[in-house]
């Protein structure tokens, strides 16, 4: 037996426990296995790999985004991802995706999410890079070096929404400029039993 491989089977052998501890070890590892599954489970967190708008609702701190969004006129064509993420190649969606959403779910759990909702600088340049990649049949090359952040009328970045401001979530988004948004509602995450036991608590 080579060198290597008994270096390989000592190092396997430092990370099993000691036999009376394994058990213990077993039992542990069961516990996070299952609560990290059940995290996945109550955050939905298969429906963001998804295009369905529906996924970014599952933080109710979105319903006013969801809702101007549905009664504009992207909302007949366009879903959210159409407009947030980048589309020039599938890992760089994906990245952006998981960069973004890690971010958002760890604001909404500790509860920092801010009253006004403002878009970060790079989902600035992912809507830009998706206005020009939908619309530049309709703008002018002139236009379009100047959106492209190569300003031909002073050295700043120029922004599509720079203009036109309330396209397609309107110029109020804080949490409550749509108190009685009607957006879909998540199924409750919980298990019946555990429904049920609590129910049955309070009778």
């Amino acid at each position: 037996m080579s060198s290597t491989s008994n270096s390989e089977n000592n190092y396997i052998k430092k990370l099993v426990p000691p036999p009376n501890w394994q058990l213990p070890v077993l039992i542990l590892f069961g516990i996070m296995v299952g609560l990290g599954m059940y995290i996945l489970y109550i955050s939905n967190a298969v429906s963001y790999l998804s295009d369905k708008p529906e996924a970014c609702v599952n933080c109710h701190v979105m319903a006013p985004q969801f809702a101007t969004w549905e009664r504009s006129s992207h909302g007949r064509v366009t879903n959210c991802n159409d407009c947030h993420v980048p589309h020039d190649n599938f890992v760089r969606k994906y990245a952006f995706k998981a960069m973004d959403g890690l971010r958002h779910a760890t604001m909404f759990t500790l509860r920092l999410e801010p009253q006004v909702i403002r878009i970060k600088q790079a989902g600035k340049d992912a809507v830009q890079e998706n206005c020009i990649r939908c619309h530049s049949n309709n703008i002018h090359p002139i236009s379009l070096r100047a959106v492209s952040n190569a300003s031909i009328i002073d050295e700043g970045d120029r922004y599509c929404w720079d203009c036109h401001r309330t396209v397609p979530h309107g110029r109020v988004n804080s949490l409550s400029s749509a108190p009685y948004a009607r957006v879909p509602i998540s199924a409750a995450p919980a298990p019946k039993w555990i429904d049920d036991f609590i129910k049955m608590k309070k009778n």
